[in-house]
């Protein structure tokens, strides 16, 4: 092929796929990152445990400020895969005392066209992301690595954390949340889907407390001493059970029931397209911020320690004083 041909083939293809990164850029390609554990295709986020909870913000024990990352769920021992492509660094050392699983690499988006090698264009592109994956061990601290290719296997939490929820600690470079990356966003019209999300772990249909000596959960049950009707639903939950947002929308808080400072008098509200609700006798991860539809709101409280023998349950209440009841039965089957 003459040279000024193939000068002008190099020219014309540059100008295609430097056009391609513009609208379509590395980081963009993908709209979230790739399953990062084998067994957990979502990248299900860890909810709380006697440990803590794993959410983005999340308070940390002993007041050393907030969870700068999030915690996904990953059984010790499973394969751990690669949320983007870019190139590798490390070794990473959370606990820096050398325990089964101090380890962990970075990775940096390199923001290359893949396809360009094939025609040696070293084009120029925005930078990608940039991550740290702790308690992993990978296969190599350096070199590049694709999106969705083995990165190593899950360390032994186990023996460092007995009981905990096993799970890799993702925290972005600059500390930001990785949490829209890493979860696949809510359909934003709730004529969609209006259903309710599961409320409460171990209670997939939002079933409703009964009748015990305390009272009735159900809407509009009496209350005792001639107190009034229940203006809410009691969702059963056992105590320090994960509790997820029913629905996307606006966290404001805390919101106290009781105003006693007992041991269940915490809550937070979600105002969002459509509804407002106030959800009581949890702790949330926090107070304030948006909240995804499924997503780990916070853990329930120790209902049984202020009320023995009660159907341990989160108080459900819509800021109107209505009904919620048929947007919980929505989440029947789901």
């Amino acid at each position: 092929m003459p040279a000024l041909s193939l000068v002008a083939l190099v020219s014309l293809v540059s100008t295609v796929f430097a056009r391609q990164l513009d609208a379509h850029p590395p980081q963009q390609q993908h709209r979230h990152w790739a399953p990062i554990c084998s067994g957990n295709p979502s990248n299900r986020i860890r909810g709380c445990d006697r440990y803590g909870c794993g959410a983005f913000g999340a308070d940390r024990h002993g007041g050393k400020g907030k969870h700068v990352g999030v915690d996904v769920i990953c059984r010790d021992g499973a394969t751990v895969y690669a949320p983007f492509s870019g190139q590798l660094s490390g070794p990473i050392r959370f606990f820096h005392n050398g325990n089964a699983i101090d380890d962990g690499v970075q990775i940096r988006g390199s923001g290359k066209c893949s396809r360009c090698s094939l025609i040696s264009l070293p084009l120029p592109s925005p930078p990608g992301y940039c991550v740290k994956l702790v308690c992993i061990h990978p296969i190599r601290y350096h070199g590049q690595i694709r999106r969705g290719q083995q990165l190593g296997r899950m360390l032994p939490m186990q023996k460092v954390f007995p009981g905990i929820i096993s799970h890799i600690h993702v925290e972005n470079c600059d500390h930001s949340d990785p949490t829209p990356l890493l979860t696949p966003d809510v359909p934003p019209l709730p004529q969609q889907d209006s259903r309710w999300a599961t409320v409460c772990a171990g209670n997939p249909t939002n079933e409703i407390r009964g009748c015990d000596k305390y009272g009735c959960g159900y809407y509009g049950a009496p209350r005792r001493n001639g107190k009034g009707k229940h203006k809410a639903v009691d969702v059963i939950c056992a105590d320090g059970a994960t509790v997820y947002a029913p629905f996307s929308g606006q966290l404001s808080g805390p919101v106290k029931i009781f105003h006693n400072g007992n041991a269940i008098d915490d809550g937070v509200q979600i105002r969002g397209s459509g509804f407002c609700v106030k959800l009581l006798c949890i702790h949330p991860v926090r107070y304030n911020g948006a909240i995804s539809k499924g997503q780990v709101l916070g853990k329930m409280l120790p209902m049984q320690r202020v009320f023995p023998g009660i159907t341990s349950h989160i108080h459900i209440e819509n800021c109107d004083h209505s009904d919620p009841t048929s947007n919980l039965e929505r989440g029947k089957g789901q």
